[in-house]
């Protein structure tokens, strides 16, 4: 009998797959249908679910909401707290092949923080971006800021995800019109139909981290080859689908019907959202 999952909360997990999952399509309905594809034009979470599917972070929150390197291998910090220098991991590479540098990384984070508020504040305190070499950079501050990797690690709202720099250089006050990232699945745009699906595939290019997956943290592995988010806004409509085995996943299904799931024994329940954000 195959194995459904209904998630009662979900922050964001959409790359980490359940590890019953085999290779194939993971059919999904999310809380809610993704109509904007630009994941700093805003806060909507299934923007930023779309965001973590396609890009990838330099740093990133664990279970704990720890900070960790995400495509950051090493980093130090002066002793005059002022200047962060950061060197990204090997095998970091865009959907197109091309190598992720830390010019990218650069116009990432100065589009980013003339939208968000915590990139904002962030920039603020910030004095120059020093280019060291291909896969090195530096962060100097006016004047020490304690929340410079935290900041860089957030995860809710518009996250600081990593743009090619030509896709980065967009005005802030236009949307991206690629969506070319380097994370562990890549968005199929020609199969995007709001108010029906979105599609994505898994990147064979991609290298996670060595570290077991923790929160949003550590290795990304992408353990089915496409996800597709079926939009289905009757709840009761989604939840026959789950039980008839159309669907693989909810992420919201209401409480009214937790009971009509409860009595289906091949279908799990998970929280995967703890702490409510």
């Amino acid at each position: 009998m195959k194995l459904r999952l209904v998630a009662a909360a979900v922050a964001a997990a959409c790359f980490v797959v359940p590890a019953w999952a085999q290779p194939r399509t993971i059919k999904a309905v999310m809380h809610s249908d993704l109509k904007v594809l630009d994941p700093i034009w805003t806060t909507a979470n299934i923007v930023r679910n779309h965001g973590y599917m396609v890009w990838d972070t330099l740093f990133a929150m664990d279970e704990k909401l720890v900070p960790q390197p995400q495509m950051v291998d090493t980093w130090t910090l002066s002793d005059d707290r002022l200047t962060y220098t950061f060197s990204l991991r090997d095998g970091l590479r865009w959907h197109d092949g091309k190598p992720v540098t830390s010019e990218d990384c650069i116009a990432s984070l100065k589009r980013w923080g003339a939208r968000d508020g915590t990139g904002i504040k962030l920039l603020s305190f910030v004095s120059a971006f020093e280019v060291v070499n291909d896969k090195t950079f530096k962060l100097v501050l006016k004047e020490p800021y304690g929340l410079v990797i935290d900041s860089l690690a957030k995860p809710g709202g518009s996250t600081p995800l990593m743009m090619p720099k030509r896709i980065a250089d967009t005005d802030p006050g236009k949307q991206i019109a690629e969506f070319i990232g380097s994370g562990p699945f890549i968005f199929k745009k020609d199969e995007w139909k709001p108010g029906d699906k979105t599609v994505y595939v898994r990147n064979p290019d991609y290298v996670p981290r060595k570290e077991p997956a923790s929160g949003l943290a550590g290795g990304k592995v992408a353990k089915v080859n496409r996800v597709e988010w079926l939009a289905i806004p009757d709840h009761q409509t989604a939840v026959n689908a789950l039980l008839a085995g159309e669907i693989d996943y909810i992420e919201a299904p209401p409480h009214d019907l937790k009971p009509l799931l409860q009595a289906d024994k091949s279908v799990t329940f998970k929280v995967y959202n703890t702490i409510g954000a």
